[in-house]
């Protein structure tokens, strides 16, 4: 059984990992387990580019952490201020036994101004979520985006369809990465 170690301990990154890998190839059993490790990165990614490092870095932390696994996982979330605002996403970096690398973003949204201020001042985005929602760990639940779509799209789902963007190249084997 192919073993998964995500760069996170955190439950909603697990679940999205084997339900992605699961999705992506039906009818396989795949053992998934998380490890913590650094990201390399400030705990709020503030650019599109530190997020990238943040996923990569976690990858290839998660991988030095368990060698014996047969992929690895990072997912780092991060935000950017743009003149439109601050987008919110994530990115997420595979890393396969076999030498390949897949790369995967979420879609984007942006957040309101109550939850931007607070991290432009620097709170972490899931501080800041349960600060301006009155909730306490939400980013090991539903996160920002369940929170500001009343789970019509929770953090699993948000992070689900990165994870099967990022497994591509491992689907697609016979083509050039």
């Amino acid at each position: 059984m192919p073993k998964i170690t995500v760069a996170s301990q955190n439950p909603v990154k697990l679940k999205a990992a084997l339900t992605a890998f699961s999705r992506m190839f039906p009818g396989g059993s795949f053992e998934v387990a998380g490890v913590s490790v650094p990201s390399g990165v400030p705990d709020q990614p503030m650019s599109l580019n530190e997020t990238i490092a943040g996923a990569k870095k976690r990858a290839e932390n998660a991988r030095a952490a368990a060698p014996e696994a047969d992929f690895w996982v990072g997912i780092e979330g991060g935000v950017e201020d743009s003149g439109l605002g601050m987008a919110c996403f994530a990115r997420v970096h595979v890393l396969g036994r076999d030498g390949r690398t897949g790369l995967g973003q979420t879609a984007v949204f942006y957040l309101p101004q109550e939850i931007a201020e607070l991290v432009r001042g620097g709170l972490e985005l899931g501080h800041a979520d349960d600060r301006v929602f009155g909730r306490d760990n939400s980013k090991q639940a539903n996160g920002a985006i369940g929170l500001l779509t009343d789970d019509v799209v929770d953090r699993e789902a948000y992070y689900i369809h990165a994870v099967i963007m990022a497994l591509t190249p491992f689907k697609n084997r016979d083509l050039s990465w």
